[in-house]
């Protein structure tokens, strides 16, 4: 057992705080070493208490928490998981803060059921600890200033060190899993993607519903490709992202020459939904010619088996490398099954799509 993690949770509802406070200690492992009531009283308890990690309500009296984010990301950074509201303007706000540097969030609602409280635990639980020990956590937040432009950071200038050489075959599309820490992740790859990207980008998130929705558009707006949640019967062309609705699986059918999406609630005995497995499987199966794979930061080992149908069509698989995962878990998975052809930080995972499809 390694060192106690320290928690700070700021919530304006007395209810919310004693219920985060009761499911976190429950674990050993954990300590909540204080709370606020309003971001600016967390301002103060973090420079007071020097927490590993803050839970922190996006709605709150005196100053909110998008506004208490910018000041600790600017002043004090560490890491932050959102208390978040499962409403469009909640996950509008939500998508906001993980683009001001918060790692990750958990849904509020789920805290008000009794029935979902054991879920919820084992869920926060998780992410607190995979979050607090973090290895590229510490170097990250020291670059991490009040803006997405600052987080984007700059395009790498040189070609990325990869764990095998580049094949360029005639791909026909890119299927891309990530978990835990891949909103700020996806901002930072997807805006990087040339106009002229010559094959669609699938992407499964793990998220709710409404929360994938204001993803894609804020990842649209950055964008030189478009960007969309997917909907039933989207193309999948050129220079177009379908993101995996929440909550529902992407998959697709080849109609009239097309690769068109469906949504499905099938099979719903997935652990996620969406599950990256699901969607890479059911391209690798419609396309039936190499695929790249493109497997990200998150918790778990979702995608592995889709990547491995994938390389099975002579597919080539593209893996983030641990110092720049938030949670070094589902692209472990790929490594250690030898699954994955390249190993390569986050910002240059562009500059290797580039090559693989001839751009570079």
């Amino acid at each position: 057992m390694g060192k106690t993690i320290q928690v700070l949770i700021v919530d304006d509802s007395a209810f919310m705080r004693k219920s985060l406070s009761m499911m976190l200690e429950s674990d050993p492992e954990i300590k909540v070493i204080g709370t606020a009531r309003d971001g600016r009283e967390a301002i103060e308890k973090i420079r007071q208490l020097k927490p590993d990690i803050v839970t922190l309500d996006i709605e709150m009296p005196v100053m909110d928490g998008l506004t208490a984010l910018k000041t600790i990301m600017k002043e004090m950074p560490l890491p932050v998981l959102m208390v978040s509201s499962l409403t469009t303007e909640g996950a509008q706000a939500t998508i906001d803060a993980l683009a001001l540097g918060a790692v990750d969030f958990i849904p509020k609602e789920l805290s008000y059921v009794s029935l979902d409280i054991s879920k919820i635990r084992e869920e926060l639980i998780e992410k607190v600890k995979n979050i607090a020990r973090s290895r590229s956590l510490a170097f990250r937040l020291q670059r991490i200033r009040s803006s997405t432009a600052h987080i984007m950071g700059e395009a790498p200038t040189k070609a990325p060190h990869i764990s095998g050489k580049i094949e360029r075959r005639n791909y026909r599309a890119v299927a891309l899993g990530v978990s835990t820490g891949g909103p700020m992740a996806l901002l930072q790859i997807i805006p990087k993607v040339p106009a002229n990207f010559p094959l669609g980008i699938a992407i499964v998130q793990h998220m709710p519903p409404k929360f994938t929705q204001s993803m894609a558009s804020r990842l649209n707006s950055l964008s030189s490709v478009k960007v969309k949640e997917a909907e039933d019967g989207d193309a999948l062309s050129p220079a177009s992202v379908l993101i995996a609705p929440g909550g529902r699986h992407l998959i697709f059918e080849k109609t009239s020459g097309q690769i068109i999406a469906r949504i499905t609630d099938e099979p719903r005995e997935t652990l996620y939904h969406p599950s990256a497995d699901i969607m890479m499987s059911s391209i690798a199966e419609v396309i039936n010619a190499p695929l790249i794979g493109v497997i990200m930061t998150g918790m778990g080992k979702d995608g592995l088996e889709g990547l491995k149908l994938i390389k099975q069509k002579e597919g080539y698989v593209v893996a983030q490398d641990e110092e720049t995962c938030i949670v070094y878990g589902m692209p472990k998975a790929a490594v250690d099954e030898g699954v994955a052809d390249a190993v390569v930080p986050l910002q240059n995972i562009p500059l290797i799509l580039n090559q693989l499809v001839g751009l570079e």
